[in-house]
């Protein structure tokens, strides 16, 4: 048994703990239940759980999430509107979000898929200073993508 204030009050029976507890005007709680004997701690459970949950908030505050931000490209996208998907890209990345670059094919195209091969390998080499490649290109039906994600510095 541990007081409030952390002293040892050594092994008590459930009875004289709970009326120890009652005349602090706090609760008594179970902190190892697996030693023997079990230990149990006098302490206002309230103010405990409330400190808990402000500490996991700040924890949540602390913590970044990591978005997928995703760029398409057509296989006759022109080089200044590619320029300027990469320009994107290199701000989601700069932000330490992922990015997938997609290349969509429409009716005919998917005869020249070789075209958006080449796209998505040239994004990867403008790229290469800053983004590494998490997931290589792949076909997923009429769709060529690839994810890249931030460098670690």
């Amino acid at each position: 048994m541990v007081s409030a204030e952390g002293e040892q009050l050594g092994i008590l029976p459930i009875a004289q703990a709970l009326d120890l507890a009652k005349q602090r005007d706090m609760d008594l709680v179970e902190v190892a239940a697996e030693a023997a004997p079990p230990v149990c701690r006098i302490m206002d459970f309230g103010k405990y759980k409330y400190t808990q949950a402000r500490r996991q908030k700040e924890a949540r505050k602390k913590q970044t999430t990591i978005v997928v931000k995703e760029v398409k490209l057509g296989p006759k996208t022109d080089t200044h509107d590619f320029d300027f998907k990469a320009k994107h890209v290199r701000r989601f990345l700069g932000e330490g979000n992922k990015a997938k670059v997609t290349v969509r094919f429409k009716g005919r195209e998917m005869a020249h898929t070789e075209l958006g091969w080449k796209m998505l390998n040239k994004m990867t080499e403008i790229m290469s200073d800053m983004a590494v490649v998490e997931s290589h290109p792949r076909m997923e039906g009429r769709m060529l993508s690839m994810i890249l994600s931030p460098k670690a510095h």
